[in-house]
């Protein structure tokens, strides 16, 4: 250590505080080398990727594996069970993660996911199948979460804006490869590759992250589980998925199990909260939502959850029916939408670097949602693939601009002990919001979309049962049925997202409300916790010159 390091660390002043979260993002004490970061970055886009791919990549090998395994009655399980296993887990995860360290966790969580794909690889029945997605969830769960919280634990919040636009891109990557790749590999090889493929990619992943991440060491006295918190919000998370997934398809949404579902959603969420404010260590502790930037954005989140899944989710099929394509063609047409995030994004991201000013970025990408959304109230079935195409792309720009600056924002207004959870939190609303919306707009769509072919399909068309319509059957159709059929989907689906529009408007007001809160430059690391060899070049430097290490989760030396 240097001379002037061996002298008593003296308290931070205000201005140490003040240079710390605003100095310079080449400041050696803000600055983590490439060399450092990136092979994390390659680790954690991995295991994102993986996680969000999963939620895509069977859509369009579907029907022929509840073929093979002669299981089309527990063809729903299938998405089910993999969306139930990441939401319940998300804040299970973010707490452990804040209490026990997030490195180990993400390495049993890749595992875990590698373990779920090769049960569902070589699956020889739907019940295999569905333990394999469930067993996949749970592990795909914590990797979105510890994989944004970990970027937080090494790069200051002013420089994660450009490894965060990156890893916000992930999302829509998936979106798009997603159901390509399932058509691919179930024409060319077979639908067993979307789970074997990740046995591969994963392993490579844990490995990166034994060797490239360094962590703080997290040094606590034995951890106090919320178990009844967990109890509970697993069961009104379940309840809840259930119902979306369940009302309007599968029972009525009057039925008595759909209302005992809701009844049972009501009933755990509420004995969720009384619980938190009992626990020692809750799982969502209820004082983030004093903390207004938490509460707006996590608001916000949801929202978009809603928007963005509802706008995208019945998007390829209006494509494959008015367009006449292929489930991979409507895959392709979705690639504006995934240039558009993919630029505001990472442009988006390099820029919050550069400045340290984020607020307008949220605002306006609520702005641009909200104009695609109208957008896509105004499609027919004369709708050009270039001008769906250019709606899309706007869509692409405003999600851009949003969905990784808001977790962002999350992160650099929680104290560091809470980043985990924190983080947690607002991807588990943002879930939430996402089964809600393609349970709105699908329930919404198949009742318009039945009201429509009544109206505009002569009597005794050669269409058989409606309610078993596929896109290729469709476009198989004689010319005059195919175009009412094509007329009856764009009149269904456009003032659907008119629906949405309101959402997201309410979303744009409240961001104006974000307070934007100077961006850390260095990387907290909790009071007394030891880092762990070679933990963030930044802290080492910063040791050297003898700086504070400043930020939301308290001041101190680096020891």
């Amino acid at each position: 250590m240097t001379n002037h390091d061996s002298t008593t660390a003296q308290p931070p002043t205000d201005a140490s505080r003040k240079r710390a979260r605003n100095g310079a993002p080449g400041d050696a004490s803000s600055a983590t080398p490439q060399v450092k970061v990136i092979p994390i970055l390659i680790a954690l886009m991995v295991a994102m990727f993986l996680s969000s791919l999963d939620q895509t990549i069977l859509g369009t090998a579907l029907p022929t594996i509840v073929g093979d395994l002669d299981g089309v009655n527990h063809m729903l399980w299938v998405a089910t069970a993999y969306i139930l296993g990441v939401t319940i887990v998300m804040p299970v995860y973010g707490k452990l993660g804040d209490l026990i360290g997030r490195k180990p966790l993400f390495i049993a969580a890749l595992s875990i996911f590698v373990v779920g794909s090769i049960v569902g690889g070589f699956a020889m029945d739907m019940p295999w199948l569905i333990a394999g997605r469930a067993i996949q969830g749970i592990g795909g769960g914590g990797l979105m979460i510890l994989a944004q919280a970990i970027i937080a634990d090494v790069v200051p919040a002013r420089d994660r804006g450009k490894y965060g636009g990156f890893i916000g891109s992930v999302f829509a990557l998936s979106a798009v490869i997603g159901p390509l790749l399932g058509g691919l590999f179930t024409d060319v090889l077979t639908w067993r590759w979307a789970f074997w493929i990740n046995v591969p990619l994963g392993i490579a992943a844990i490995v990166t992250a034994m060797v490239f991440i360094k962590l703080p060491k997290v040094q606590r006295e034995k951890p106090q589980l919320d178990i009844l918190g967990t109890v509970f919000i697993a069961i009104a998370t379940t309840s809840l998925v259930l119902v979306t997934s369940w009302g309007g398809t599968e029972y009525d949404w009057d039925s008595p199990l759909i209302i005992g579902l809701i009844v049972s959603t009501v009933l755990f969420a509420g004995l969720f909260i009384w619980a938190e404010t009992r626990a020692p260590e809750p799982i969502i502790p209820l004082h983030l939502f004093r903390d207004r930037n938490f509460t707006i954005t996590t608001i916000a989140g949801l929202m978009i959850g809603i928007s963005m899944f509802g706008a995208i989710g019945y998007m390829p099929t209006f494509l494959q029916v008015v367009n006449s394509v292929n489930a991979t063609q409507s895959g392709l047409l979705l690639l504006p939408m995934l240039g558009g995030l993919m630029l505001t994004a990472i442009g988006g991201g390099f820029l919050i670097t550069k400045t340290g000013r984020y607020k307008w970025m949220p605002i306006s990408g609520a702005a641009l949602v909200m104009v695609a959304l109208a957008l896509f109230a105004t499609m027919t079935a004369d709708t050009s693939p270039w001008l769906s195409g250019t709606y899309l792309a706007i869509l692409g720009l405003g999600l851009g601009l949003s969905m990784q600056v808001l977790v962002l924002i999350v992160q650099n207004s929680v104290q560091h002990k809470d980043l985990g959870t924190a983080t947690a939190a607002n991807a588990f609303f943002r879930e939430i919001g996402a089964t809600f919306g393609s349970a709105i707009v699908g329930s919404l769509f198949v009742s318009r979309l039945t009201t429509q072919l009544a109206e505009q399909l002569p009597a005794g068309a050669p269409v058989g049962d409606t309610n078993g319509l596929t896109p290729a059957a469709i476009n198989a159709l004689p010319g005059p049925i195919h175009d009412a059929v094509a007329d009856a989907y764009a009149s269904a689906l456009g003032p659907v997202y008119l629906i949405l529009v309101p959402l997201m408007f309410v979303a744009f007001v409240l961001l104006f409300f974000v307070k934007e809160i100077p961006l850390a430059t260095t990387v907290a690391v909790p009071e007394g916790q030891p880092v762990e060899p070679g933990a963030g070049a930044h802290l080492a430097a910063s040791e050297a010159r003898g700086d504070d290490t400043v930020s939301s989760g308290g001041s101190h030396r680096i020891p």
